[in-house]
């Protein structure tokens, strides 16, 4: 055996002992804690996201440079974050898991740098990001380093939108600026009991203001997911987040260029469904469950509902029709009575968004009264969230489908899909009233004298009730939009599967015909 052979063997073994170094992070204590505090470690976490064998590490030797304040002596390959490609059900995707056990996975100057070396190589060749963040935060001990490192990952997540599909997995902390990365990505997932976000914690909050509050009831999943609207999925634990995250990819193109996934679900497209012939209770103003109209008319057991906590008045979520990938907008009069409100404009825009940069078409199922009226949303601007569905709805160049189920009242129906902004194929059922208001209000202002010369509170009810139903039968039926080409069609619910497959199928390949306009560098969304 020569001396060189010897050599190599020997390199080889330190290989192995530095790889095995890696492997353990922050050491063994660190793993324990993390167990005991209910997580999975970074590369537990990876092994359940990724299919078996596929995940191929970037950076594994990569440490900090940084040497004041002690860390000359805190030294962890990896330097806290596990970076790398793999695939996820057969497809490539990029990953970065920060990994907790090592200095709290605080992000440091070369931290940073594993993690926009990801972006932009994901960015380069197209493929989905999957970040799970375990974070205390910025590096202290390194300064302005960690500063820039935050700086640049905004920056690349920024230009990535719209090209990638960006997915934030909260599994832990996730404090100051660090936030600020989930917040410009697609999706953000938490999870309950070990993860929370927010810009200042308790600490700061109590010393600012007085207020008293811990770091879940500030920025924990329940949180983010209800209130604030921040988080667009909650799991109960890392197992469930990493299902999530599988299940949402499945419904997602690798990039802006690419279409989404063709899967074969094996239900006819054909397939009518009587029960929807019955589900509209005969009194417009009785709410019902539109999850259950959703469900009946897409694809069995697909339908994906995303941010199903925050303004329940309005259902987002993505679901197959015939096979292909759709992006779902509903109004719910099941809450507030399907009303647009601030919130749920803003759900709504921006979901519309996502699915025309990714190529999905959009279906929209309208049961809407109108904007919600007040104070509290006058002096919160809805005229401008609103304002951000109308331009969503009118930039999407992907085919948009609308089913008007029953009430489309006043700017809320134009909103709503509407053929005005641009819908390629607009339905009716029977049961719907399109008008500028809701027929009592109408018949309210336009038979107002008559109404007032009414000699009891008996009859001015009972007069009140009949030119509600002349209005109602002249002028808010689906036949008058009809007529003008507003609607296309006028079909049986039962046959709303069959129609729209149809439809959709002629509308894939669709192709932008842009109005004739100055060039433009963007437009400016009501923000």
């Amino acid at each position: 055996m020569g001396s060189s052979e010897v050599e190599i063997r020997s390199e080889i073994k330190k290989l192995r002992e530095l790889r095995q170094q890696a492997l353990l992070g922050g050491g063994p204590k660190g793993i324990e804690k993390q167990h005991r505090a209910g997580k999975l470690t970074a590369r537990e976490r990876l092994e359940l996201l990724v299919d078996p064998g596929s995940f191929v590490e970037i950076d594994m030797f990569v440490k900090h440079r940084a040497t004041e304040f002690g860390m000359d002596k805190r030294i962890c390959l990896g330097d806290g974050v596990v970076t790398g490609f793999a695939k996820i059900n057969g497809r490539p995707v990029f990953v970065i898991a920060q990994d907790f056990t090592f200095m709290g996975g605080s992000l440091g100057e070369m931290h940073a740098a594993k993690i926009t070396k990801t972006l932009m190589t994901a960015l380069e060749v197209g493929t989905p990001v999957v970040f799970l963040n375990d974070s205390g935060g910025a590096r202290i001990q390194e300064g302005v380093d960690s500063l820039k490192g935050y700086g640049e990952i905004f920056y690349l997540n920024v230009h990535a939108s719209g090209i990638i599909p960006q997915i934030a997995a909260i599994m832990g902390p996730c404090a100051g600026g660090a936030v600020y990365s989930p917040a410009l990505m697609d999706f953000v997932i938490m999870v309950r009991k070990t993860s929370f976000m927010f810009i200042t914690g308790p600490r700061v909050v109590k010393a600012a203001i007085g207020e008293e509050v811990d770091e879940f009831s500030l920025g924990g999943a329940d949180v983010h997911s209800i209130k604030s609207g921040c988080a667009h999925l909650v799991a109960n634990d890392d197992r469930e987040a990493i299902e999530l995250i599988k299940k949402l990819l499945s419904y997602l193109p690798q990039n802006n260029m690419e279409e989404p996934p063709y899967v074969d679900t094996g239900d006819d497209p054909e397939r009518r469904d009587p029960e929807l012939d019955a589900v509209i209770p005969s009194d417009p103003m009785k709410p019902y469950d539109m999850h259950e109209v959703i469900t009946r008319v897409v694809d069995k057991g697909t339908f994906f509902e995303i941010h199903s906590n925050f303004a329940p008045n309005a259902i987002v979520g993505f679901a197959r029709l015939a096979g292909r990938v759709v992006g779902i907008v509903a109004n719910n009069p099941g809450y507030l009575g399907g009303v647009l409100d601030i919130n749920s404009s803003d759900k709504i825009a921006r979901f519309v968004m996502f699915c025309d940069a990714f190529n999905i078409p959009i279906l929209t199922f309208v049961d809407v009264p109108g904007f919600m009226p007040g104070t509290a949303q006058e002096h919160g601007g809805i005229i401008r969230h609103g304002a951000k569905v109308l331009y969503a709805y009118s930039e999407a160049t992907v085919p948009k489908l609308t089913v008007i189920v029953r009430k489309a009242y006043g700017g809320a129906y134009i909103a709503m899909g509407s053929r005005h902004l641009g819908a390629d194929f607009v339905i009716a059922w029977p049961t719907a009233e399109i008008a500028v208001m809701g027929p009592e209000g109408a018949a309210e202002i336009i038979w107002r004298r008559e109404l007032s010369a009414a000699k009891s509170p008996e009859e001015r009810a009972e007069m009140l009730r009949r030119f509600t139903e002349e209005y109602r039968g002249r002028i808010a039926h689906p036949y008058v939009a009809a007529s003008r080409g507003y609607v296309d069609s006028v079909i049986e619910p039962s046959g709303t599967r069959p129609m729209l497959a149809k439809a959709l199928d002629i509308l894939i390949n669709k192709r932008e015909v842009r109005i004739k306009r100055p060039p433009r560098k963007h437009g400016i969304p009501p923000m």
